[in-house]
């Protein structure tokens, strides 16, 4: 099934993004655990409207005798108090390495429409996927999203500082393998521009400390569209 546009009619608001999406990283994710080494595992994270649970101090103090005890400590106050952006939106499949302990090894993540705009969140989201590839960690960058311009995988690459010539395509998917070369280290990028009406690239998974998995998004895809009883025509 070639790709659809889920964010404009027709298909959309009769069919919502945000449930293909989730079905979506479900789908990869099954996929995967049918292709990974025994050592590894997929699991989708799918989560909207992140908020930030901020433990607080709460006077308890019911009036009755109570232990003589050393008061909490409490710092000075803060020298600056700022708003601060946070990746709203997850939509996501982590691959771990389960060695004496999960490790992450992979991550593939399904842009939302959120994670482009405004700009705050697209720094937000390609901090994010940098530290993923600074720390080793194999990734794959899906944007489906045709109600935002902006292109993630060309500001990720201006954040890891590579010189390379603007994609150009409002839809794409990107892959990065963190490796050592010259003992230094690097990353490989393979990029694949997407467009409404075509079929879907397979792109590399390659995992940290394990081998490169093939991604199929036109299966996963074409199987979620399927199981969701989405008209391949968008009607």
């Amino acid at each position: 099934m070639p790709l659809q546009d889920h964010f404009h009619p027709p298909l959309y608001p009769h069919r919502q993004w945000h449930g293909f999406h989730h079905a979506w990283a479900s789908t990869i994710a099954f996929n995967l655990n049918h292709r990974l080494p025994q050592r590894f595992f997929a699991e989708p994270n799918v989560q909207f409207g992140i908020e930030i649970d901020v433990a607080t101090l709460e006077d308890t103090d019911d009036g009755g005798p109570r232990p003589a005890v050393a008061p909490a400590w409490l710092p000075p106050g803060p020298a600056l108090i700022a708003p601060i952006a946070v990746v709203a939106d997850v939509v996501e499949v982590r691959v771990y390495r389960n060695e004496g302990g999960f490790v992450l090894a992979g991550a593939i993540e399904l842009v939302s429409p959120s994670n482009k705009d405004p700009p705050a969140s697209r720094t937000a989201f390609v901090s994010k996927c940098a530290a993923y590839i600074q720390q080793g960690v194999g990734l794959v960058i899906v944007d489906v999203v045709t109600e935002r311009l902006a292109n993630l995988h060309d500001e990720l690459l201006a954040r890891l500082e590579v010189t390379a010539p603007p994609l150009a395509a409002a839809l794409y998917a990107a892959a990065y393998r963190p490796v050592q070369r010259d003992e230094r280290p690097h990353v490989e990028v393979w990029q694949e521009a997407l467009a409404i009406g075509a079929p879907l690239p397979t792109m590399p998974l390659c995992l940290r400390a394990g081998p490169c998995i093939p991604l199929d998004l036109e299966a996963t895809y074409e199987h979620t569209s399927r199981e969701l009883r989405i008209p391949g025509n968008g009607a």
